[in-house]
């Protein structure tokens, strides 16, 4: 008897200590981190409570649980910017996926065939490009698709017609092109939306119930929708199109199709034939080619495959179309450039900038990544690869030109090549310096230059494009002293695939945190206005942004500016002369900038055109340009 009351006890003491068979299981707890892993940009922190340490997703924002599965997963409208993991498609129980309206990029993972009991897939208004996977065929319990407005291409997987359980089909908004299925076996299809594709043939006769207005801004042979123009369809007549894909037609869909067929004389077949052994033997040719080069030379996907013992390593597909257009130099070229990698301009603990001239080409400007191989995952090399088309697509005369990149694997190098700046930053002119080089007139005409670089990163452009780290250090100063906004530091997110941090400005390793006011400030457009009004005190001051002994440049500022008799206490005291109207106009910017709320619209554009309007820097100004000359040491 007191043999089975200890064994009794034992049992309800090791009750205490074994885990829960209710809790979440370690591979959907790993697949929702591979998730977050693949995020490098959450504005609004709709990530921030997922918690790795944290062994029950099931509290974590946009996940819901049932039972010890996870069965949805929400995260719609949070401009999360990122990949798809495909580890995501772990979640085997999951019903809903809803990413919705996000900055979601790179392929649909072919794995998400797996999510048998996938009930609602909604990727709609994403930046999602590549073809739908075949794959999707799985999804037998699918009852919506959406994955409209995104940059989808190829042809529509006839598979999509075989899904029994699919009501609603949204696709409108890519660049999907082909026939569409007959959805002939879907009788369950209630909505589809195709338009705005170059969809070409003929609307499928199962398809006749939906409004007409869903296949409109195709190329399909239609006369009673507005399609698209003979030019934007690639000059590609409609029937010819038709007949090149009748025989890959669903029989239920010929009918769709009035082609006569005639047979062809004997000299035709025997074109057809030698033209088919050719292109055959071009192929093998090629192939060999191709084997031959990947054996002799790594490639940036062996790369990435290389190192399997990394936990971080994923092998995920690379948009071949991402850099297109984007000089590649090699490590040797770049070396030869900057004399042995000997002519270092600038440093930190993350990187190397070197000076270099390339032969029979301009001055340059290298920054190098310092990061090891081993830490180099196939993400990181994805964020990379986003990063230098985010800026080679940047072209306005005050924002710093990207001339190219350079990927080696043998040593292990990264690197980004901008066209080079004489004159080198602000920071060096206004504080080792003494500002002697920077007269009024100058400050004004940087000022000046720089809002219209800003003007255009932020409105000119889509998607707009923002600064990492907007200071005196990431301005650079031409021959003529012309501004040229280069964002050195952007790079810095890749290697940390941290989220942006809206409550600080940094300045060689000091931080000044901002007023408890800004503490929610999520948007980088809002973060870079901001830094723009510091910038301009920083300008028209001399001072840095942060001092140990004086602390914030802000907080020192406001006492001045707000007054107009005590204005001039802010101009940096090395001038001898200021324009005392300019004066006026910069403090009402800084505060416009420094005040600002999350409610508030004020842009780029409206300050711009504010310091356009009201200061003069042209040469004209006489006066001034006299005063200055003669007050110059």
């Amino acid at each position: 008897m007191k043999q089975l009351i200890l064994f009794q006890l034992l049992c309800v003491t090791l009750g205490f200590f074994l885990p829960s068979y209710d809790a979440v299981q370690p591979i959907e707890v790993r697949a929702l981190n591979s998730f977050k892993e693949s995020i490098f940009e959450d504005p609004f922190l709709a990530l921030s409570s997922w918690n790795s340490l944290d062994s029950d997703p099931c509290n974590w924002f946009g996940v819901t649980c049932s039972g010890n599965q996870i069965t949805k997963l929400n995260i719609s409208g949070s401009s999360i910017k990122g990949f798809i993991a495909e580890e995501l498609f772990q979640l085997s129980a999951l019903q809903e996926l809803i990413l919705h309206e996000n900055k979601l990029i790179g392929p649909i993972p072919t794995s998400i065939g797996s999510l048998k009991f996938l009930r609602v897939l909604d990727l709609g208004k994403n930046q999602l490009s590549g073809p739908i996977p075949s794959e999707i065929r799985n999804l037998v319990s699918i009852v919506q698709i959406n994955l409209q407005s995104n940059g989808l291409t190829g042809k529509l997987p006839l598979e999509l017609q075989n899904l029994q359980n699919l009501q609603e089909l949204r696709l409108d908004r890519n660049k999907l092109h082909g026939i569409i299925p007959g959805f002939c076996n879907s009788s369950s299809l209630k909505v589809a939306d195709f338009s705005y594709n170059f969809f070409i043939g003929t609307i499928p006769k199962c398809l006749e119930h939906l409004p007409r207005i869903n296949f409109r801004g195709n190329c399909m042979n239609s006369n009673n929708t507005k399609q698209r123009t003979h030019k934007k369809c690639g000059g590609t007549q409609p029937e010819t199109a038709q007949i090149a894909g009748k025989s890959r037609l669903h029989p239920t869909e010929q009918d769709n199709y009035k082609i006569h067929h005639s047979k062809p004389p004997v000299w035709l077949l025997v074109v057809e034939v030698m033209t088919g052994v050719s292109i055959t033997s071009l192929f093998l040719i090629a192939l060999l080619t191709f084997v031959l080069r990947c054996k002799s030379k790594p490639s940036v996907l062996n790369l990435l495959k290389r190192s399997t013992n990394n936990k971080h390593d994923m092998s995920i597909h690379i948009d071949s179309n991402m850099l297109k257009g984007v000089t590649r130099y090699n490590r040797q070229e770049l070396e030869i450039a900057c004399e042995d990698f000997s002519n270092i301009i600038g440093s930190s603990s993350d990187s190397l900038v070197y000076k270099g001239i390339i032969k029979g080409g301009p001055e340059i400007a290298v920054i190098s990544l310092c990061i090891k191989e081993e830490h180099w995952t196939g993400y990181i090399e994805l964020y990379y690869q986003k990063e230098v088309a985010d800026l080679a697509r940047l072209n306005h005369e005050n924002t710093g030109k990207l001339l190219g990149y350079c990927i080696d694997s043998n040593p292990f190098t990264r690197m980004l090549v901008f066209e080079y700046a004489s004159n080198g930053t602000l920071y060096e002119h206004l504080h080792y310096e003494e500002g002697c080089n920077l007269s009024w007139s100058r400050r004004m005409k940087i000022i000046i230059g720089v809002a219209k670089g800003l003007k255009y990163l932020h409105t000119e452009i889509e998607p707009p494009f923002t600064i990492s780290e907007l200071n005196s250090n990431a301005v650079y100063l031409t021959e003529d002293f012309s501004p040229k906004l280069v964002d050195f530091e952007s790079w810095k997110t890749i290697v940390t695939r941290s989220e942006n941090n809206s409550r600080s400005i940094s300045h060689e390793g000091d931080i000044c945190v901002l007023p408890s006011s800004f503490e929610d400030r999520h948007l980088d457009i809002q973060g870079n206005i901001y830094a723009f009004g510091v910038l301009l005190l920083e300008i028209v001051s001399g001072r840095p942004s942060f001092c140990k002994d004086k602390g914030c440049l802000v907080d020192w500022a406001k006492d001045y500016i707000e007054k107009q008799e005590e204005m001039g206490s802010v101009v940096d005291p090395s001038l001898k002369y200021f324009k005392n109207e300019d004066l006026k106009v910069i403090c009402e910017v800084v505060s416009l900038c420094i005040h600002l709320r999350p409610r508030d619209h004020i842009s780029m554009k409206d300050l711009c055109a504010m310091l356009d309007d009201k200061i003069d820097t042209s040469s004209s100004s006489c006066s001034l340009a006299w005063a200055e000359l003669m007050l110059s040491p």
